[in-house]
C-alpha cells in the first residue's frame, strides 16, 4: 500500500488504492486490445506471405503495448492539467484526477513506457531498417501530442484520425513490414478494419464525455458533430469493419475464411444499439464492450487472413 498516494486519495474523497492497483488502473487495461489486435493482424498478414518472424513480431507486440500504456498515462496527466478531467468525470477513475497518484509519478511512468518502447524500436530498426525508426518516433510523439503539447490532437477534433492512422494503418502495416520486409496488400485492407474498431472505442468515450469535454474546451469530433453525429460515426465504423473482409473476399484476395469476423456481427449490432440509446455513465460498459468487440473481431480477422490467403 502506498501511504502517500492513499493520503492524497482521501483528501479528494477517493477510496484508498494500492500502488500496483493504481498503476494498473492508469494503464486502462480494457483498452489494451487496441495495441494487441493490430499486431496480431499484421503478423497474420506477414504469415500469409510466408514471412512470419517470431522476434520482430514479439518486439512489435511489446512495443505497441508500451506505447498504448504510455499514451494512457499521458492522457491521465494532461487531461487533468488541462481541466478536462474533473470531479464531474463520467468515465472510469483517472488516477491523477482522483488523487490516487501524483501527476509527477504518472508523468515519469509515461517516460519509462516510451523509453522501453524505444528500445523495442532499436531492435526492430536493426531487424527491418530505418523506416521503422521513423514509425516509432512518430508513434511516440503522437502518443504525447494526443492530449499534450501546444496543439493536443484530441482537443481539436483530430483524435479519431490519430487512432485510425496509428492503431490501424501504422500498427498493422508496420507489424507486417518488420517481418516481411514489405507491406502485403492484405495489410492495407486489414488496417482499415482494425482502425475502425479502434476508433469506435474512442467514439464511445467521446460521446459519453461530450458535455464535460465541451465545457473544458475539448473540441472532440463528438462535440463538433453532436450526439447524433457521434452515433452515426460509430455505426459507420462498424460498417467499415465488416465491409473490409467482405470486399477482400469479393475481390478474390482470400478465400471464405476471411469472412470469419462476421461471427462477431451480433455483438456489433448490440453495441450500436446501446451507443444510440444510453447516456453518460451508462456508456462505460459499452466502452468495455467495444474493446472486447475489437479483440474478437480482430482475432477472427487474423485467423481468416492466415487461413484464407
Amino acid at each position: 500500500m502506498n501511504v502517500s498516494s492513499v493520503g492524497v486519495s482521501e483528501q479528494r474523497g477517493a477510496p484508498p488504492v494500492g500502488r500496483l492497483r493504481a498503476w494498473w488502473m492508469a494503464s486502462r487495461p480494457a483498452t489494451l486490445s487496441a495495441a494487441v489486435v493490430p499486431v496480431a493482424v499484421g503478423t497474420a498478414c506477414a504469415a500469409s506471405v510466408q514471412s512470419f518472424r517470431a522476434g520482430p513480431a514479439l518486439a512489435a507486440l511489446v512495443g505497441a503495448v508500451l506505447i498504448q500504456v504510455g499514451t494512457n498515462y499521458a492522457n491521465d496527466v494532461f487531461d487533468y492539467e488541462k481541466g478536462a478531467d474533473t470531479a464531474d468525470r463520467l468515465g472510469p477513475t483517472r488516477v491523477v484526477q482522483a488523487g490516487i497518484l501524483p501527476a509527477s509519478h504518472v508523468r515519469f511512468g509515461m517516460v519509462v513506457c516510451f523509453g522501453l518502447a524505444a528500445l523495442c524500436g532499436v531492435y526492430l530498426t536493426w531487424a527491418a531498417g530505418w523506416p521503422v525508426l521513423v514509425i516509432g518516433i512518430a508513434s511516440i510523439l503522437s502518443g504525447i501530442a494526443y492530449t499534450g503539447g501546444p496543439f493536443p490532437l484530441g482537443y481539436h477534433g483530430l483524435g479519431d484520425l490519430f487512432v485510425m492512422t496509428f492503431f490501424g494503418f501504422v500498427a498493422v502495416c508496420g507489424t507486417a513490414f518488420v517481418q516481411a520486409g514489405h507491406v502485403p496488400a492484405s495489410a492495407w485492407w486489414a488496417s482499415a478494419a482494425v482502425g475502425s474498431t479502434a476508433t469506435a472505442i474512442l467514439v464511445v468515450n467521446n460521446v459519453r464525455d461530450r458535455q464535460t469535454d465541451e465545457r473544458a474546451g475539448k473540441r472532440t469530433l463528438a462535440v463538433r458533430l453532436g450526439r447524433r453525429g457521434g452515433i452515426a460515426e460509430y455505426a459507420m465504423l462498424m460498417v467499415v469493419a465488416f465491409a473490409v473482409p467482405t470486399m477482400v473476399w469479393a475481390l478474390g484476395m482470400a478465400s471464405a475464411w476471411i469472412l470469419l469476423p462476421w461471427a462477431s456481427a451480433p455483438l456489433a449490432v448490440v453495441m450500436v444499439r446501446r451507443v444510440a440509446s444510453l447516456h453518460g455513465k451508462e456508456l462505460n460498459p459499452v466502452l468495455a464492450g467495444t474493446a472486447k468487440l475489437m479483440l474478437v473481431h480482430g482475432l477472427l480477422l487474423a485467423m481468416g487472413l492466415r487461413l484464407g490467403t
